[in-house]
C-alpha cells in the first residue's frame, strides 16, 4: 500500500520548476525528490485517516475469510514498535495485517512521571497521545532510514538496469507505518472529557480507539478484582463521543473498539432510571442483587427501592455505596453489553475481557451476540495476566479425563501441572500445540478479527535485562553480552546491531551532503566502527 507519487512523477514535477537541475541557491532536484519521497506523511492526522482505511479493508477481508485475522503486540516506546515492524517485514516481506497496540496499563506502569503505577487511569491524559506521537515518529524514521539507503544505492548505480531496479524498489516501498489501536481507558472523565481526549489521540495518529465500560474514577485493570461498570446509556454516550471526535477530524473510517468488563465486574456505582420496560436501563437494573422489603426489614428514609415482579424490593448496597449484581450474571450482562454497544453505540469491534483463555467459552458468547448482529467481531486480549501454560494444560487434562483417554491420577491437577517435567509429556505437547493454534482457532471459531498481547514488551524487557544482568555481573562478563545479544543480532539479521545506522547516522550524512556538498563532515567514513557489521 502506498499513497506516494512515483519517483518519475515526483522528479518530473520538481524538474519542471527547476529545469536546470538545481534551485537558485544550488540545491539538487534529486535531493528534493529524495526528501519528498522519504517524508511519507505531512501530519499524523493524515496517518490516522490512511490507517483507518487500512483497518477497514482488513476487516472486510476478515469477513470474507476468517483466517485473515490481524495481530499486534503492545509497545511502550517508539523503538519497541519500530523493531517489531522491522522483524515482521524481515520475516514475511510485508507488515500487512500487523498493528501496534498501545496499552493504558503500560502507559501507567512505564510512561508515567509519577512512578510505576497500577492500571487505574493513574497517569497523565497527555501521556497516551505522547506515546502515539512517539511511535509514529519512530516508524516514520524507519521509513526515512530505509529510503535513504535506496537513494544512496541509486546514486552509485552503474547501469540503467540497476537504476531501474532501485527506482522500482522506491516506488513499491512498503511503509513501516501501521494502524495503532489506542487504549483510552474509561475515557478519563465524562463524555465531554472522553471526546476531548479522543481528539488528541486521533491528532497524534490513532485510527482506532479502545474504550471500556468501567467507571472512570474507579477504573481497574481488567484482570483485577473490584471492577465497577457504568450503565449502558452512559457507555453509549462515550462511544458516541469517540465517533464525533473521528468525524470532526475527518477520520470517517475511524474504528471504535467497545470493551466490556462485565464478565468479571460484579459492581455498579449508579442505578439508572428506567422509564419503560425493555429500555437499556431496565436491562441493566434487572441484574442487580436485591432483598425483600418486609415488616421485619422495612425500607428506611433515604433508601432506594425498585419495583420488580409486582412488588418493591431494595437493591443491596455495600458500605462503600456500590451496588452488587447477582452472582453468576456476568456472562448474560456481557452478551447484552455487546449487542447494545453495536446496535446503539455504533461500535465497530467488541472486546470481551475474560478470566481464562478458553476458545469454546468465547465462541459460545459470540454465537449469541451474532444471533442479533451477524457481523459482530472482536479484538481479543491474549493477556499475560493468564497463566497460559497452566490454563491450556488444565483444559487438555479435563478434556482427556472426560473422554477417558487418561486416568485421574495420571496427571496432577492444579499448579503442579506447571512443573517442567510435564513439558515433553503427551499432555504438555498437546497443550503447546493448542497454544500455537490458539489465535487461528479463536479467529475462525469465535469471530476474533484482531489478536493482541497487551504487555509483551514489558515482560520481554524485564526478562532480557534480567538475563543479561545475571550473566554480565556474574561469571560471564562480556561473554554474556556478546552471546545473548550481539551474536544473536548478527546471525538473525537484526538491523539494530548497526545502532548508529539504525538511529539515522547515514541519514544525517546524506542531509549534510545535500546542504554542504564536499564540505560535509560525515560520520560514516572508514573509521566508523559500524563498518565491522557491514552485510556480507
Amino acid at each position: 500500500m502506498t499513497h506516494r507519487k512515483t519517483y518519475e512523477a515526483t522528479r518530473s514535477e520538481i524538474a519542471a520548476r527547476y529545469p536546470d537541475g538545481r534551485t537558485p541557491n544550488g540545491i539538487s532536484v534529486d535531493d528534493i525528490v529524495q526528501l519528498r519521497l522519504q517524508n511519507t506523511w505531512s501530519t499524523h492526522l493524515e496517518i490516522a485517516r490512511q490507517m483507518a482505511t487500512v483497518m477497514r479493508a482488513d476487516m472486510a477481508a476478515y469477513d470474507a475469510d476468517p483466517t485473515q485475522f490481524t495481530q499486534s503486540l503492545g509497545c511502550w516506546s517508539g523503538f519497541h514498535a519500530q523493531q517489531m515492524i522491522k522483524a515482521v517485514k524481515r520475516m514475511r516481506g510485508t507488515a500487512k495485517g500487523t498493528y501496534v497496540y498501545l496499552s493504558g496499563w503500560m502507559v501507567a506502569g512505564l510512561r508515567n512521571r509519577w512512578g510505576h503505577l497500577p492500571d487505574q487511569s493513574m497517569h497523565e491524559k497527555t501521556a497516551v497521545a505522547d506515546l502515539i506521537e512517539e511511535i509514529y515518529t519512530s516508524l516514520r524514521q524507519a521509513d526515512e532510514v530505509a529510503m535513504n539507503d535506496l537513494f544512496r544505492a541509486l546514486k552509485t548505480a552503474r547501469t540503467d538496469a540497476e537504476r531501474a531496479d532501485i527506482i522500482e524498489q522506491i516506488d513499491t516501498f512498503e511503509t513501516h507505518v501501521v494502524p495503532i489501536i489506542a487504549d483510552i481507558d474509561a475515557g478519563f472523565g465524562n463524555e465531554h472529557a472522553t471526546y476531548l481526549l479522543a481528539k488528541e489521540l486521533i491528532k497524534a495518529g490513532a485510527c482506532c480507539l479502545q474504550i471500556e465500560n468501567q467507571v472512570s474514577d474507579a477504573k481497574q485493570c481488567g484482570h483485577q478484582d473490584g471492577k465497577v461498570t457504568v450503565p449502558r446509556e452512559d457507555f453509549i454516550e462515550k462511544l458516541r463521543a469517540c465517533r464525533l471526535a473521528f468525524e470532526e477530524l475527518g477520520v470517517t473510517d475511524g474504528v471504535i473498539v467497545a470493551r466490556t468488563d462485565s464478565l468479571g465486574a460484579g459492581l455498579t456505582q449508579k442505578v439508572p432510571v428506567s422509564r419503560h420496560p425493555g429500555d437499556l436501563a431496565s436491562g441493566y437494573i434487572k441484574w442487580l442483587k436485591t432483598e425483600a422489603i418486609t415488616p421485619r426489614s422495612p425500607i428506611a428514609d433515604g433508601e432506594l427501592a425498585l419495583y420488580r415482579d409486582g412488588a418493591f424490593v431494595r437493591p443491596v448496597r455495600l458500605p462503600n455505596g456500590l451496588f452488587p449484581f447477582q452472582e453468576g450474571t456476568g456472562r448474560a450482562r456481557v452478551i447484552e453489553d455487546c449487542i447494545a454497544n453495536l446496535t446503539e453505540g455504533g461500535a465497530d469491534l467488541l472486546w470481551i475481557e475474560t478470566d481464562t483463555p478458553n476458545v469454546d467459552e468465547i465462541a459460545a458468547m459470540v454465537a449469541e451476540i451474532r444471533e442479533v448482529v451477524p457481523t459482530a467481531k472482536l479484538a481479543y486480549n491474549n493477556s499475560p495476566s493468564f497463566n497460559w501454560t497452566l490454563n491450556l494444560r488444565k483444559q487438555v487434562r479435563a478434556q482427556w479425563l472426560e473422554e477417558g483417554r487418561i486416568d485421574e491420577g495420571e496427571y496432577p491437577e492444579g499448579n503442579a501441572l506447571m512443573r517442567p517435567e510435564f513439558d515433553d509429556t503427551d499432555l504438555g505437547v498437546e497443550a503447546d500445540a493448542r497454544l500455537r493454534n490458539f489465535q487461528h482457532d479463536i479467529s475462525t471459531r469465535a469471530g476474533v478479527f484482531h489478536n493482541l498481547i497487551t504487555l509483551p514488551t514489558y515482560h520481554l524487557t524485564a526478562k532480557s535485562v534480567d538475563e543479561l544482568s545475571r550473566g554480565y555481573f556474574g561469571a560471564d562478563k562480556m561473554l554474556a553480552y556478546v552471546k545473548t545479544v550481539q551474536r544473536e543480532e548478527i546471525r538473525t539479521g537484526i538491523s539494530a546491531v548497526r545502532h548508529q545506522h539504525e538511529v539515522g547516522s547515514d541519514l544525517g550524512d546524506t542531509f549534510k551532503e545535500m546542504v554542504s556538498g564536499e564540505r560535509a563532515l560525515k560520520a560514516g567514513g572508514h573509521a566508523n566502527t559500524m563498518n565491522q557489521f557491514a552485510a556480507e
